[in-house]
């Protein structure tokens, strides 16, 4: 049915529906529609099926995008769902919250060419939404059941992966997580508007009912020590996560009203869950009627502002010391948040936070900067210009980025050796830390990075603890 395939020519890219900016900016529901079947077969068809699959290259989980694409234009949906979930544990989650302008629609070959990329992410999502509409994801059946038992600490989206794939190969699995529910910042970081949490909870569901036990509340080095995990798995996974906010170094940086961008999102997304948030009534996490000034370039400070705007915040803006062409930060999530009223400052570094004389946030105060020289990334580095001006704030978020948690300390486990960033050092050719039968993945390893690299990591660490527990029951060699 080649037929059906590039009909880039005649068919213009178009994506889902997305709800007008005023009515979307009071609540945290997702802001796109569902494609219809029409729709997504014909997005799909307009597919080259070029004999280079760029796309695929500019995955990190290296999905078979094209031949997922060509099955769904063809109406083959159930083939097309295995196909997507095949190589990737949480195809509806990427298909919501991946970069796809900078993966694999950045690199596609027809928007190289003009035509505008097939829109991928938005396909990949109807697919396995569809799939889930059908009744085709079901619990996982290993073929035959294992002695050996595998723990994992960290329900994040590393961690699951791994989880998942260890259990379809029949090992007894156990993941530990210190927050009251699964999915790490899937479930706490990320605001429902880009991913409702009812998609996260119904993949923790599926894993409980194929047999993982999840262990929640539950906090390595305080209710459970290293070493008596060590002694009663296997293998064992460390995926905690990255979540120790990177300060603001600059003079009133402890004002009242400076808050972490980890504890505001997370204050808001338990309060979406029903949860009760004592921070969030009294407004300290709360940016109802304020003026907030949020300060970074990334999705974090993204996802920030857009809280702030459904919130009810007086004004949001949001300060960035380089230029919007050179922002982490996907330039989709810019313009949705300049649609919901959004204020850029770019070229803008924070010099100092003013406070009044009770110690609260009345202010940033900000230099102009311009860009120079290339810096040892490649970047062009932001230089001062002189001038300065100020931001009235009630409210300042920082959203600088994540570092690791020192694990070593925390773990009280000094032998387990860390990197000078403090990321967790693995050999990469099987995800080992210096610890024997311990392994590491996805951002404790690599640092603050996607969603799709911790699953990526997660799935190749599995292997790995497979590829060992399966040497152990040979006994090609000891049990550590």
């Amino acid at each position: 049915m080649a037929e059906r395939m590039l009909q880039f020519t005649k068919v213009s890219r178009s994506m889902p529906d997305k709800r007008p900016a005023p009515a979307r900016a009071v609540d945290f529901d997702e802001i796109y529609a569902e494609f219809s079947p029409d729709a997504a077969q014909a997005q799909a068809s307009r597919c080259s099926q070029c004999g280079v699959p760029f796309c695929q290259q500019g995955c990190p989980l290296q999905n078979n995008i094209p031949d997922w694409l060509k099955l769904a234009a063809e109406g083959r949906m159930e083939e097309a769902w295995r196909v997507s979930s095949a190589t990737n544990n949480m195809p509806e989650i990427c298909g919501r919250i991946c970069p796809q302008d900078r993966l694999c629609e950045g690199i596609c070959t027809i928007e190289q060419s003009g035509h505008g990329t097939v829109t991928i992410g938005s396909i990949e999502k109807y697919i396995t939404d569809n799939a889930w509409n059908e009744g085709w994801v079901q619990p996982i059946k290993p073929p035959r059941e294992r002695a050996q038992s595998a723990g994992i600490i960290g329900a994040g989206p590393g961690g699951l992966a791994a989880a998942e794939q260890l259990r379809r190969k029949g090992y007894q699995v156990t993941v530990y997580d210190a927050h009251d529910r699964g999915g790490g910042l899937l479930m706490y970081g990320i605001p429902g508007f880009k991913l409702e949490k009812d998609i996260v909870e119904r993949r923790i569901a599926r894993l409980e009912a194929s047999g993982i036990r999840f262990r929640f509340n539950t906090r390595v080095g305080r209710d459970v020590q290293l070493p008596a995990l060590r002694t009663e798995y296997d293998t064992l996974l460390i995926a905690t996560g990255v979540y120790a906010a990177k300060d603001l170094k600059c003079p009133g940086s402890r004002a009242e009203g400076v808050l972490a961008a980890l504890d505001y999102l997370t204050a808001s997304n338990r309060k979406g869950l029903g949860d009760v948030v004592p921070a969030f009534e009294s407004g300290e996490l709360n940016a109802e009627g304020k003026r907030v000034v949020v300060i970074g370039g990334g999705d974090t400070a993204m996802d920030c502002v857009r809280t702030a705007v459904r919130q009810g915040a007086k004004s949001v803006t949001c300060l960035y010391r380089r230029d919007r062409a050179n922002m982490p930060g996907s330039q989709r999530e810019v313009q949705n948040a300049e649609e919901e009223g959004v204020v850029f400052e770019w070229l803008a570094n924070p010099d100092a936070i003013l406070d009044t004389k009770a110690g609260k946030v009345k202010a940033v105060r900000a230099s102009r900067m311009k860009l120079g020289e290339p810096d040892a990334s490649g970047r062009q580095s932001p230089v001062k210009t002189g001038e300065t001006f100020d931001v009235k704030a009630d409210l300042v978020i920082k959203a600088l980025g994540f570092d690791p948690e020192d694990l070593p300390l925390l773990f009280d486990e000094p032998a387990l050796t860390v990197n000078r960033w403090g990321a967790v050092r693995v050999d990469y050719a099987t995800m080992q830390t210096s610890l024997p039968g311990v392994y590491a993945a996805g951002d404790i390893v690599r640092g603050a990075s996607l969603v799709v690299w911790a699953i990526k990591d997660g799935r190749d660490a599995a292997e790995a603890m497979h590829k060992s527990m399966k040497a152990m029951a040979s006994g090609k060699v000891a049990a550590e």
